[in-house]
């Protein structure tokens, strides 16, 4: 059995803080559907960062987050203009499309990064109803190829948006990483960069399983809660996901985690930095480290630990750190990554 994984921050299991929070939460009788003071603590405490009038949905994980956050954002003849290699486009089988009854335009980046250049030339056919109306940019920060954007690059994207009578979402599953990442707090990444509905990822940063919509421009407040319910998202007993949040967002606990995830991901480069047969192809920006191994080598490490081949046709791999990786695992697997590149080079 693996013990050792570098497969996906999902992998690790919750923080024990988020866990007491969770059996904290486990007294007595209290309403149900988020009218609880442990739901409402949890909505303070995300007002804290994002603002007093922003509108918190909590749900159950990734994919419903996005889907309900795009619901309150676009109709069924408007598209949503993504990375191709975004988590919508890529991983969520389909579910925006099928949920939504709205189209998503990938586009070819560099580094999974979109720009108004990029969103403009797949923005065409406006006003002709024989084409979809592209009304929503979606953007994922950390990116799925480990990159993060400046509080710039999103400006530019919000202002070429609002400028078009477009809305700016952002997928936030790794928010925490790109906000330890870039020194800033998670409301900077909100309302002050232009963003309009963002979701923000408290699974990956150490919660059991728990997510949150956060709307931000006014007029879409209104369709959130009934956006939620029918999109099976809306938690009986949610003080049990609100209290994950709670535990987060005191203390900088998602703040702390996120670092050390990231840190681990830097050791991890510098422990393979100039190892013959092991090219690290960016720079980590968060917790993600892509290299391209010899394909022997591949298959040799992954009979010991947990990590994806992301590209198949050119032998890259993809190592995730988490807030429970440690420097003894790290410094495993980079032991044994030198000897096995060794003995295949």
């Amino acid at each position: 059995m693996t013990t050792i994984s570098f497969g996906s921050d999902n992998h690790a299991g919750a923080h024990p803080d988020v866990l007491a929070a969770v059996v904290e939460a486990n007294t007595g009788a209290v309403p149900a559907y988020g009218d609880d003071a442990v739901t409402a603590e949890a909505v303070r405490l995300m007002r804290s960062h994002f603002g007093d009038d922003a509108e918190v949905a909590f749900v159950f994980n990734g994919t419903g987050a996005n889907v309900v956050g795009l619901q309150a954002m676009v109709r069924s003849f408007e598209s949503i203009i993504c990375a191709e290699t975004a988590h919508i486009n890529v991983d969520e089988c389909g579910a925006p499309e099928k949920f939504l009854g709205a189209k998503l335009v990938d586009v070819a980046t560099v580094g999974g990064k979109l720009t108004p250049d990029l969103v403009d030339a797949a923005r065409w056919g406006v006003g002709d109803p024989h084409h979809v109306q592209a009304k929503v940019i979606s953007i994922t920060q950390s990116t799925e190829l480990g990159t993060v954007y400046t509080l710039e690059e999103i400006r530019a994207l919000s202002s070429y948006a609002h400028d078009r009578d477009m809305l700016l979402h952002l997928d936030g599953a790794r928010i925490a990483n790109a906000a330890a990442s870039l020194g800033v707090d998670l409301g900077e990444l909100g309302r002050s960069a232009g963003v309009d509905v963002l979701s923000f990822g408290a699974t990956k940063n150490g919660a059991l399983g728990a997510e949150a919509v956060v709307v931000l421009r006014p007029e879409l407040v209104p369709a959130m809660p009934f956006v939620r319910k029918q999109a099976m998202q809306l938690a009986s007993k949610m003080r049990f996901v609100s209290a994950q949040f709670v535990a987060l967002l005191s203390d900088d606990l998602w703040r702390r985690n996120a670092l050390h995830a990231n840190a681990m991901a830097a050791r991890l480069t510098a422990g393979v930095d100039g190892v013959a047969g092991v090219q690290v192809t960016d720079v980590p920006q968060a917790n993600a480290v892509f290299a391209i191994l010899d394909p022997r080598a591949i298959a040799t490490l992954q009979d010991e630990f947990a990590f994806y081949t992301w590209n198949e046709a050119t032998h890259q791999v993809r190592w995730m750190t988490s807030w429970a990786t440690t420097e003894g695992d790290v410094d495993t697997f980079v032991s044994r990554i030198r000897e096995v590149v060794a003995s295949t080079t």
